[in-house]
């Protein structure tokens, strides 16, 4: 049986640079060397493309505070609207590498918000993960927050404001409708990067500045006191939902320290010790929020439960980590899918959901 060519892109021009690193170190590991030719995409701080191998793409690799991507002199270059070799990897001036599906490990802006997805659809290959408009959506928490709301699914409340409304904004109004604390974050960003949590006017402007530097758009939103919850999806037109994992702060919130450099930032418990019947109701929940924003392939969905076991959907990260202690991998081992059973999933749905594509009319003289 012929090998399937798989393209992993990862690194990329975000903050979540070090996140992808990690993700993808994981992914490689895990892939069926048997079944599948690797070839490795990497993207650096400054969005510049190149052709990496699978023993050398990383440096420091074992350390999370000094990862770093492995810079080479191999190019990458796109050819859109054809058949065969969308995007080709010049090893030198004769070699080309053909590409058969990619798997986009790219946390963040510039990688899980539609922007790397609509790339690679025009080139008309098949990616692993949402689609154009399921990672826009996704990536942008005011705009998923409204479509959620609209569909009857809890989330917290929340103010949208954009960078040009900074001045009429004012903690005694956000308090006011919000309440204290509040949380203050980037509209599109993950991992936690620029979240502040705030309890009075001082801390309030400061995590306002905070957070525009990250973003143009930031949400203001009402602290829920829960326990965060978490659960995977995986599929297309059918997804499933995973078993049901709980992440324990060990600080004042689940940081972007804690996720990826503290080692005692926080505890993951999997199973979540949580009522039977709760958990088909987080399941269902969790399809429903995955297929109300349009994604495919994958997710994570992310939950506060609170004292009276009432459910408040966080956010969806269509593109979830893949490190050694991501939930996402581990929840679906808890199902019985081993990391390398859930990649190789992940790449079929990609192919199917391609080859499905592929059946639509781009004519009205077809």
């Amino acid at each position: 049986m012929k090998k399937i060519n798989v393209g992993i892109l990862f690194g990329g021009k975000s903050t979540e640079h070090e996140v992808s690193l990690q993700s993808a170190k994981n992914v490689i590991d895990a892939l069926d060397k048997d079944k599948y030719n690797i070839t490795m995409i990497g993207i650096d701080k400054t969005g510049h493309w190149y052709l990496n191998d699978t023993t050398h793409f990383l440096l420091n690799s074992s350390d999370p505070k000094r990862i770093a991507l492995h810079v080479t002199h191999k190019k990458v270059a796109f050819v859109p609207g054809t058949e065969s070799q969308q995007i080709v990897c010049i090893a030198d001036e004769n070699s080309w590498e053909k590409i058969d599906v990619v798997f986009p490990i790219l946390h963040g802006p510039y990688g899980e918000d539609g922007t790397v997805q609509g790339l690679l659809k025009l080139a008309n290959l098949p990616f692993v993960g949402a689609g154009v408009l399921g990672s826009a959506i996704g990536m942008d928490k005011d705009i998923a927050k409204r479509l959620l709301r609209d569909a009857g699914i809890p989330i917290a409340r929340f103010i949208a404001v954009y960078a040009w409304q900074r001045e009429k904004v004012n903690f005694i109004n956000a308090t006011r409708e919000l309440g204290l604390p509040l949380f203050i974050k980037p509209a599109n960003a993950g991992s936690s990067v620029g979240v502040s949590k705030v309890n009075n006017d001082a801390e309030f402007m400061n995590a306002l500045e905070k957070a525009f530097q990250f973003d143009n758009k930031v949400l203001i939103e009402e602290f829920v006191q829960g326990r965060e919850i978490e659960c995977a999806v995986l599929g297309n037109e059918a997804p499933m939902a995973s078993g049901i994992g709980e992440i324990i702060a060990q600080k004042d919130f689940y940081s972007y320290e804690a996720k990826y450099i503290d080692e005692n930032g926080a505890v993951i418990e999997i199973p979540a010790h949580i009522p039977e019947h709760l958990v088909a109701v987080i399941q269902t929940m969790a399809i429903k929020t995955f297929q109300v924003l349009g994604c495919e392939g994958m997710a994570r969905v992310d939950f506060f439960l609170t004292q009276d076991n009432k459910l408040v959907v966080n956010e969806i990260n269509t593109i979830p980590g893949f490190t050694n202690i991501s939930m996402y991998p581990k929840l679906w081992e808890l199902k019985g899918i081993s990391y390398s059973q859930l990649i190789d999933r992940l790449i079929q749905l990609a192919l199917e959901r391609h080859a499905r594509d592929q059946r639509l009319k781009t004519s009205i003289d077809e």
